[in-house]
Protein backbone atom coordinates (compact mmCIF):
# COMPACT_ATOMS: atom_id res chain seq x y z
CA UNK A 1 0.00 0.00 0.00
CA UNK A 2 1.49 3.26 -1.08
CA UNK A 3 2.30 5.95 1.58
CA UNK A 4 3.03 9.41 1.67
CA UNK A 5 6.69 10.71 3.36
CA UNK A 6 7.32 14.04 4.89
CA UNK A 7 10.21 15.97 5.87
CA UNK A 8 9.09 19.02 8.06
CA UNK A 9 10.27 22.46 8.12
CA UNK A 10 10.23 24.02 4.99
CA UNK A 11 7.94 27.25 4.50
CA UNK A 12 5.70 27.05 0.85
CA UNK A 13 6.32 29.48 -1.75
CA UNK A 14 5.16 29.60 -5.12
CA UNK A 15 2.19 29.38 -7.55
CA UNK A 16 -0.48 26.37 -6.43
CA UNK A 17 -3.19 26.13 -9.18
CA UNK A 18 -6.80 24.75 -7.82
CA UNK A 19 -8.58 22.13 -9.57
CA UNK A 20 -12.14 21.56 -10.27
CA UNK A 21 -14.64 21.20 -7.89
CA UNK A 22 -14.83 17.79 -7.07
CA UNK A 23 -18.11 18.17 -5.09
CA UNK A 24 -19.24 19.75 -8.24
CA UNK A 25 -17.70 17.79 -11.06
CA UNK A 26 -19.60 14.24 -9.46
CA UNK A 27 -23.27 15.52 -9.38
CA UNK A 28 -22.71 17.08 -13.06
CA UNK A 29 -21.14 13.84 -14.47
CA UNK A 30 -24.84 12.35 -13.14
CA UNK A 31 -26.86 15.10 -14.44
CA UNK A 32 -25.42 13.24 -18.20
CA UNK A 33 -28.15 11.08 -17.23
CA UNK A 34 -30.97 13.35 -18.03
CA UNK A 35 -30.21 13.99 -21.75
CA UNK A 36 -29.45 11.57 -24.26
CA UNK A 37 -27.49 14.23 -25.83
CA UNK A 38 -23.77 15.12 -24.90
CA UNK A 39 -22.78 16.94 -21.65
CA UNK A 40 -19.48 18.27 -22.00
CA UNK A 41 -17.78 19.33 -18.87
CA UNK A 42 -14.34 21.32 -18.85
CA UNK A 43 -12.09 21.50 -15.46
CA UNK A 44 -13.32 17.94 -14.51
CA UNK A 45 -10.40 16.89 -11.43
CA UNK A 46 -8.39 13.53 -12.11
CA UNK A 47 -9.52 12.04 -9.02
CA UNK A 48 -10.28 8.73 -7.90
CA UNK A 49 -13.76 9.43 -7.02
CA UNK A 50 -14.45 10.93 -10.53
CA UNK A 51 -12.89 7.35 -12.05
CA UNK A 52 -15.43 5.57 -9.87
CA UNK A 53 -18.26 7.54 -11.24
CA UNK A 54 -17.29 6.83 -14.62
CA UNK A 55 -17.51 3.21 -14.05
CA UNK A 56 -20.89 3.47 -12.07
CA UNK A 57 -22.45 5.88 -14.93
CA UNK A 58 -21.01 3.44 -17.74
CA UNK A 59 -22.82 0.97 -16.30
CA UNK A 60 -25.71 3.05 -16.94
CA UNK A 61 -25.19 3.57 -20.43
CA UNK A 62 -23.20 6.60 -20.47
CA UNK A 63 -20.73 6.61 -22.57
CA UNK A 64 -17.27 9.06 -21.24
CA UNK A 65 -14.54 10.47 -23.86
CA UNK A 66 -11.68 12.28 -21.77
CA UNK A 67 -10.02 14.62 -23.83
CA UNK A 68 -6.44 14.17 -24.72
CA UNK A 69 -3.60 16.94 -23.95
CA UNK A 70 -3.46 20.15 -25.94
CA UNK A 71 -1.18 22.49 -25.66
CA UNK A 72 -0.45 24.57 -22.87
CA UNK A 73 -1.91 21.71 -20.54
CA UNK A 74 -0.20 20.19 -17.41
CA UNK A 75 -0.42 17.78 -14.87
CA UNK A 76 -3.04 20.11 -13.16
CA UNK A 77 -4.93 21.30 -15.61
CA UNK A 78 -8.49 20.30 -15.77
CA UNK A 79 -10.25 17.68 -17.99
CA UNK A 80 -12.03 17.88 -20.59
CA UNK A 81 -14.99 15.43 -20.45
CA UNK A 82 -17.52 14.14 -22.60
CA UNK A 83 -20.76 11.74 -21.51
CA UNK A 84 -23.59 10.83 -23.48
CA UNK A 85 -26.65 8.71 -22.19
CA UNK A 86 -28.45 8.64 -25.68
CA UNK A 87 -29.86 5.51 -24.16
CA UNK A 88 -29.89 4.39 -20.24
CA UNK A 89 -29.37 -0.13 -20.56
CA UNK A 90 -29.68 -0.17 -16.76
CA UNK A 91 -31.88 2.06 -14.25
CA UNK A 92 -30.10 -0.51 -11.09
CA UNK A 93 -26.86 0.90 -9.37
CA UNK A 94 -25.82 -2.12 -7.36
CA UNK A 95 -24.11 -2.17 -3.67
CA UNK A 96 -20.76 -3.32 -4.57
CA UNK A 97 -20.49 -0.01 -6.82
CA UNK A 98 -22.75 2.34 -4.64
CA UNK A 99 -21.25 1.45 -1.25
CA UNK A 100 -17.24 2.59 -2.98
CA UNK A 101 -19.03 6.56 -3.36
CA UNK A 102 -21.93 7.78 -1.62
CA UNK A 103 -22.39 10.50 -4.21
CA UNK A 104 -23.46 7.66 -6.48
CA UNK A 105 -26.71 7.09 -4.97
CA UNK A 106 -27.38 10.50 -6.35
CA UNK A 107 -28.56 8.79 -9.90
CA UNK A 108 -31.75 8.33 -8.16
CA UNK A 109 -33.26 11.28 -9.40
CA UNK A 110 -32.36 11.81 -12.72
CA UNK A 111 -32.77 7.56 -13.41
CA UNK A 112 -36.47 8.42 -12.11
CA UNK A 113 -36.87 11.61 -14.04
CA UNK A 114 -35.68 10.07 -17.53
CA UNK A 115 -36.40 6.27 -17.49
CA UNK A 116 -39.69 5.78 -14.86
CA UNK A 117 -38.14 3.84 -12.52
CA UNK A 118 -34.71 2.87 -10.67
CA UNK A 119 -33.49 0.54 -8.51
CA UNK A 120 -30.25 1.62 -6.32
CA UNK A 121 -28.69 0.65 -3.46
CA UNK A 122 -28.93 1.99 0.12
CA UNK A 123 -25.15 3.18 0.10
CA UNK A 124 -24.91 2.43 4.46
CA UNK A 125 -23.23 4.13 6.95
CA UNK A 126 -19.23 5.76 6.10
CA UNK A 127 -16.42 6.74 8.50
CA UNK A 128 -17.96 9.67 9.35
CA UNK A 129 -21.07 8.70 10.44
CA UNK A 130 -24.62 7.54 8.80
CA UNK A 131 -25.82 10.40 6.73
CA UNK A 132 -29.01 8.80 6.17
CA UNK A 133 -30.75 9.20 2.65
CA UNK A 134 -34.02 9.33 4.51
CA UNK A 135 -34.43 13.23 2.78
CA UNK A 136 -33.73 11.80 -0.69
CA UNK A 137 -36.47 9.44 -0.24
CA UNK A 138 -39.20 11.96 1.13
CA UNK A 139 -38.18 14.35 -1.35
CA UNK A 140 -38.45 11.64 -4.60
CA UNK A 141 -41.59 10.59 -2.86
CA UNK A 142 -43.23 14.21 -2.80
CA UNK A 143 -42.99 14.51 -6.48
CA UNK A 144 -45.06 11.72 -7.18
CA UNK A 145 -42.35 8.66 -6.83
CA UNK A 146 -43.46 5.17 -5.20
CA UNK A 147 -40.29 3.90 -3.32
CA UNK A 148 -39.30 0.81 -1.28
CA UNK A 149 -36.60 -0.38 0.88
CA UNK A 150 -36.45 -4.11 -0.27
CA UNK A 151 -33.03 -6.32 0.23
CA UNK A 152 -30.58 -2.69 0.83
CA UNK A 153 -32.33 -1.33 -2.06
CA UNK A 154 -34.65 1.51 -2.86
CA UNK A 155 -36.90 0.56 -5.51
CA UNK A 156 -38.66 3.30 -7.07
CA UNK A 157 -40.90 3.79 -9.88
CA UNK A 158 -43.10 6.73 -11.58
CA UNK A 159 -44.75 5.28 -14.42
CA UNK A 160 -46.35 8.24 -15.21
CA UNK A 161 -43.22 10.74 -14.52
CA UNK A 162 -43.29 13.22 -12.01
CA UNK A 163 -44.99 16.13 -10.49
CA UNK A 164 -43.64 18.92 -9.35
CA UNK A 165 -44.61 19.97 -5.57
CA UNK A 166 -43.39 22.11 -2.90
CA UNK A 167 -41.10 20.23 -0.35
CA UNK A 168 -39.93 21.69 2.63
CA UNK A 169 -36.47 20.30 3.77
CA UNK A 170 -36.77 19.93 7.98
CA UNK A 171 -32.74 20.17 7.73
CA UNK A 172 -30.25 21.12 5.07
CA UNK A 173 -29.05 18.51 2.81
CA UNK A 174 -26.45 18.78 0.17
CA UNK A 175 -27.09 15.47 -0.93
CA UNK A 176 -30.98 15.31 -0.76
CA UNK A 177 -30.81 19.21 -2.89
CA UNK A 178 -28.97 17.71 -5.81
CA UNK A 179 -30.81 14.54 -6.09
CA UNK A 180 -34.21 15.88 -6.01
CA UNK A 181 -33.41 19.02 -8.01
CA UNK A 182 -32.68 17.05 -11.08
CA UNK A 183 -35.01 15.01 -10.86
CA UNK A 184 -37.47 17.81 -10.80
CA UNK A 185 -36.33 19.47 -13.93
CA UNK A 186 -38.42 16.76 -16.02
CA UNK A 187 -41.21 16.12 -13.70
CA UNK A 188 -44.67 18.46 -14.85
CA UNK A 189 -45.39 21.71 -13.58
CA UNK A 190 -43.54 23.59 -10.73
CA UNK A 191 -41.57 22.66 -7.96
CA UNK A 192 -40.74 24.20 -5.03
CA UNK A 193 -37.44 23.79 -3.08
CA UNK A 194 -37.54 24.95 0.47
CA UNK A 195 -34.27 24.92 2.79
CA UNK A 196 -32.40 24.09 0.33
CA UNK A 197 -28.79 23.76 0.45
CA UNK A 198 -26.93 26.81 -0.51
CA UNK A 199 -23.65 25.77 -1.55
CA UNK A 200 -21.49 27.37 -4.26
CA UNK A 201 -21.66 23.24 -5.69
CA UNK A 202 -25.23 23.64 -5.70
CA UNK A 203 -25.70 26.11 -7.55
CA UNK A 204 -22.74 25.37 -10.52
CA UNK A 205 -24.98 21.88 -11.09
CA UNK A 206 -28.58 24.05 -11.40
CA UNK A 207 -26.86 26.61 -13.91
CA UNK A 208 -25.29 23.97 -16.06
CA UNK A 209 -28.87 22.06 -16.04
CA UNK A 210 -30.26 25.63 -17.14
CA UNK A 211 -27.64 25.22 -19.88
CA UNK A 212 -29.46 21.92 -20.38
CA UNK A 213 -32.68 23.88 -21.23
CA UNK A 214 -34.16 23.50 -17.39
CA UNK A 215 -36.08 26.23 -15.82
CA UNK A 216 -34.89 26.72 -12.28
CA UNK A 217 -34.62 30.17 -10.52
CA UNK A 218 -33.30 31.26 -7.01
CA UNK A 219 -30.07 29.55 -7.43
CA UNK A 220 -27.59 30.38 -4.41
CA UNK A 221 -30.78 30.89 -2.44
CA UNK A 222 -32.37 28.60 0.06
CA UNK A 223 -35.32 28.77 -2.05
CA UNK A 224 -35.08 27.07 -5.47
CA UNK A 225 -38.17 27.29 -7.79
CA UNK A 226 -38.05 24.47 -10.96
CA UNK A 227 -40.48 24.85 -13.68
CA UNK A 228 -40.44 21.31 -15.08
CA UNK A 229 -39.84 21.07 -19.02
CA UNK A 230 -40.05 18.06 -21.63
CA UNK A 231 -36.88 17.72 -22.12
CA UNK A 232 -32.90 18.46 -21.55
CA UNK A 233 -30.25 18.59 -24.23
CA UNK A 234 -26.98 19.03 -24.58
CA UNK A 235 -24.20 21.63 -23.10
CA UNK A 236 -20.83 23.15 -22.36
CA UNK A 237 -20.02 23.68 -19.02
CA UNK A 238 -17.03 24.59 -17.24
CA UNK A 239 -16.41 23.17 -13.21
CA UNK A 240 -16.41 25.56 -10.64
CA UNK A 241 -12.42 25.70 -8.69
CA UNK A 242 -12.86 23.42 -5.91
CA UNK A 243 -13.35 25.73 -2.30
CA UNK A 244 -11.88 23.10 0.08
CA UNK A 245 -8.94 22.40 -2.16
CA UNK A 246 -8.25 26.19 -1.96
CA UNK A 247 -9.35 26.40 1.70
CA UNK A 248 -6.37 23.33 2.32
CA UNK A 249 -3.43 24.96 0.91
CA UNK A 250 -4.46 28.33 2.19
CA UNK A 251 -4.11 26.67 5.84
CA UNK A 252 -1.13 24.72 4.29
CA UNK A 253 0.88 28.16 3.65
CA UNK A 254 -0.68 29.18 6.81
CA UNK A 255 1.01 26.42 9.04
CA UNK A 256 4.25 26.83 7.14
CA UNK A 257 4.64 30.02 6.80
CA UNK A 258 5.32 31.87 2.70
CA UNK A 259 3.94 32.90 0.34
CA UNK A 260 1.87 30.94 -1.89
CA UNK A 261 -0.48 32.36 -5.03
CA UNK A 262 -3.72 29.82 -5.32
CA UNK A 263 -4.37 30.07 -9.00
CA UNK A 264 -7.90 30.01 -10.34
CA UNK A 265 -8.91 30.09 -6.67
CA UNK A 266 -12.48 32.44 -5.95
CA UNK A 267 -12.92 34.08 -2.47
CA UNK A 268 -16.76 34.44 -2.24
CA UNK A 269 -17.00 30.87 -2.64
CA UNK A 270 -15.13 30.26 1.14
CA UNK A 271 -15.45 33.53 2.35
CA UNK A 272 -16.25 32.39 5.86
CA UNK A 273 -12.93 30.00 6.32
CA UNK A 274 -10.89 33.30 4.85
CA UNK A 275 -12.02 35.09 8.14
CA UNK A 276 -10.64 32.97 10.16
CA UNK A 277 -7.54 32.72 8.65
CA UNK A 278 -7.75 36.29 8.90
CA UNK A 279 -8.42 36.18 12.52
CA UNK A 280 -5.59 33.93 13.35
CA UNK A 281 -2.76 36.49 11.81
CA UNK A 282 -2.89 35.46 7.96
CA UNK A 283 -2.57 37.79 5.49
CA UNK A 284 -5.45 37.06 2.45
CA UNK A 285 -5.12 39.23 -0.54
CA UNK A 286 -7.30 38.98 -3.80
CA UNK A 287 -6.44 39.37 -6.93
CA UNK A 288 -6.82 39.14 -11.06
CA UNK A 289 -6.26 35.26 -11.40
CA UNK A 290 -6.53 34.01 -7.44
CA UNK A 291 -6.18 34.62 -3.76
CA UNK A 292 -2.54 35.02 -2.19
CA UNK A 293 -1.82 33.33 1.32
CA UNK A 294 1.30 34.97 3.48
CA UNK A 295 2.43 34.51 6.86
CA UNK A 296 5.89 36.12 6.92
CA UNK A 297 7.07 35.93 11.00
CA UNK A 298 3.69 36.34 12.52
CA UNK A 299 2.66 33.87 15.38
CA UNK A 300 -0.74 31.73 14.45
CA UNK A 301 -3.26 33.28 16.69
CA UNK A 302 -6.32 31.08 17.89
CA UNK A 303 -9.63 30.87 16.78
CA UNK A 304 -12.88 29.61 18.04
CA UNK A 305 -14.92 28.05 14.88
CA UNK A 306 -18.48 26.14 14.38
CA UNK A 307 -18.77 24.07 11.36
CA UNK A 308 -22.22 24.99 9.76
CA UNK A 309 -24.21 24.62 6.25
CA UNK A 310 -22.68 27.25 3.77
CA UNK A 311 -21.93 30.22 3.84
CA UNK A 312 -20.99 29.18 7.09
CA UNK A 313 -17.48 27.20 8.40
CA UNK A 314 -17.76 24.30 6.50
CA UNK A 315 -16.97 20.84 7.92
CA UNK A 316 -15.07 19.76 4.88
CA UNK A 317 -12.43 22.59 6.30
CA UNK A 318 -12.54 21.32 9.41
CA UNK A 319 -9.89 18.76 10.62
CA UNK A 320 -7.22 20.90 8.54
CA UNK A 321 -8.12 24.13 10.52
CA UNK A 322 -7.39 21.98 13.97
CA UNK A 323 -3.83 20.96 12.35
CA UNK A 324 -3.46 24.54 12.12
CA UNK A 325 -4.72 25.42 15.56
CA UNK A 326 -2.37 23.32 16.56
CA UNK A 327 0.49 25.50 16.32
CA UNK A 328 -1.24 28.65 17.44
CA UNK A 329 -0.56 30.72 20.24
CA UNK A 330 -3.36 29.74 22.65
CA UNK A 331 -6.59 27.69 23.21
CA UNK A 332 -8.94 27.25 19.79
CA UNK A 333 -12.06 25.59 20.49
CA UNK A 334 -14.05 23.44 16.83
CA UNK A 335 -17.31 22.47 17.90
CA UNK A 336 -18.77 20.20 15.03
CA UNK A 337 -22.38 20.57 14.14
CA UNK A 338 -22.96 18.25 10.72
CA UNK A 339 -21.36 15.00 10.88
CA UNK A 340 -20.73 12.60 14.31
CA UNK A 341 -17.66 10.95 13.98
CA UNK A 342 -15.36 13.65 12.28
CA UNK A 343 -12.69 13.76 15.00
CA UNK A 344 -11.34 10.38 14.06
CA UNK A 345 -8.12 12.16 13.15
CA UNK A 346 -7.79 13.59 16.30
CA UNK A 347 -5.84 10.60 17.63
CA UNK A 348 -3.42 10.58 14.99
CA UNK A 349 -2.78 14.57 15.13
CA UNK A 350 -1.58 13.49 18.86
CA UNK A 351 0.81 10.82 17.75
CA UNK A 352 3.15 14.20 16.42
CA UNK A 353 2.36 15.66 19.80
CA UNK A 354 -0.97 17.96 19.17
CA UNK A 355 -2.77 18.52 22.60
CA UNK A 356 -6.36 17.59 21.70
CA UNK A 357 -9.23 17.08 23.92
CA UNK A 358 -13.07 16.32 22.87
CA UNK A 359 -15.97 16.64 24.86
CA UNK A 360 -19.29 15.70 22.58
CA UNK A 361 -18.90 17.93 19.59
CA UNK A 362 -16.54 20.33 20.72
CA UNK A 363 -12.18 19.55 20.10
CA UNK A 364 -10.31 22.04 22.71
CA UNK A 365 -7.26 22.77 20.67
CA UNK A 366 -4.20 23.96 23.12
CA UNK A 367 -1.22 24.98 20.97
CA UNK A 368 1.92 23.46 21.24
CA UNK A 369 5.39 24.92 20.09
CA UNK A 370 6.60 22.12 18.08
CA UNK A 371 5.43 18.98 16.37
CA UNK A 372 7.33 15.82 16.00
CA UNK A 373 7.39 13.52 12.84
CA UNK A 374 5.81 10.01 13.54
CA UNK A 375 4.24 7.29 11.18
CA UNK A 376 0.38 7.71 11.43
CA UNK A 377 -2.70 6.68 9.33
CA UNK A 378 -5.61 8.59 7.70
CA UNK A 379 -9.09 7.56 8.37
CA UNK A 380 -11.11 9.70 5.97
CA UNK A 381 -10.16 12.21 2.99
CA UNK A 382 -10.45 15.48 5.05
CA UNK A 383 -8.63 13.64 8.15
CA UNK A 384 -5.47 12.72 6.04
CA UNK A 385 -4.84 16.02 4.55
CA UNK A 386 -5.29 17.17 7.76
CA UNK A 387 -2.59 14.93 8.95
CA UNK A 388 -0.57 16.19 5.69
CA UNK A 389 -0.81 20.01 6.86
CA UNK A 390 0.60 19.23 10.15
CA UNK A 391 3.68 17.03 8.78
CA UNK A 392 4.60 20.01 7.00
CA UNK A 393 6.15 21.80 10.11
CA UNK A 394 6.52 18.36 12.12
CA UNK A 395 10.10 18.00 13.37
CA UNK A 396 11.97 15.30 11.38
CA UNK A 397 10.06 12.28 9.13
CA UNK A 398 6.42 12.27 8.95
CA UNK A 399 4.57 9.27 6.97
CA UNK A 400 1.49 8.70 6.14
CA UNK A 401 -0.71 5.53 5.45
CA UNK A 402 -3.56 4.52 3.56
CA UNK A 403 -3.89 7.61 1.30
CA UNK A 404 -6.09 6.37 -1.11
CA UNK A 405 -8.36 8.96 0.83
CA UNK A 406 -5.90 11.36 -0.27
CA UNK A 407 -6.33 10.62 -3.84
CA UNK A 408 -10.43 10.25 -3.87
CA UNK A 409 -10.39 14.51 -3.56
CA UNK A 410 -6.67 16.14 -3.65
CA UNK A 411 -5.41 16.20 -7.59
CA UNK A 412 -1.46 15.78 -7.57
CA UNK A 413 -1.01 17.04 -3.77
CA UNK A 414 2.52 15.85 -3.46
CA UNK A 415 3.64 18.06 -7.01
CA UNK A 416 1.77 20.86 -5.88
CA UNK A 417 2.90 21.24 -2.82
CA UNK A 418 6.73 20.07 -3.07
CA UNK A 419 6.49 22.81 -6.55
CA UNK A 420 6.52 25.46 -3.68
CA UNK A 421 9.59 23.75 -1.83
CA UNK A 422 7.54 20.79 0.56
CA UNK A 423 9.69 18.02 1.18
CA UNK A 424 6.65 15.56 -0.21
CA UNK A 425 7.47 11.98 -1.46
CA UNK A 426 4.76 9.01 -2.69
CA UNK A 427 6.51 6.01 -1.31
CA UNK A 428 5.53 2.85 -3.30
CA UNK A 429 4.26 -0.21 -0.99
Amino acid sequence: MERIRIVGGSALNGTIPISGAKNAALPLMIASILTPEPLVLENVPRLRDVNLLGRILGNHGVDMAIAGKRAGQSETTGQVMTLTARDIVDTTAPYDLVSQMRASFWVLGPLLARCGKAKVSLPGGCAIGTRPVDLHLMGLRALGASIDIENGYALAEAPRGLKGATISFPKVSVGATHNVLMAAVLARGTTVLENAAREPEIGDVAACLNKMGANITGIGTETLVIEGVDALHGARHAVLPDRIETGTYAMAVAMTGGDVQLEGARAGLLESALDVLRGSGVTITENNSGIRVARNGAGLQPVDVTTAPFPAFPTDLQAQLMALMCRAEGTSHITETIFENRFMHVQELARLGADISLNGEMATIRGVKRLTGAPVMATDLRASVSLVIAGLVAEGETTISRIYHLDRGFEQLEQKLGNCGATIERLAS
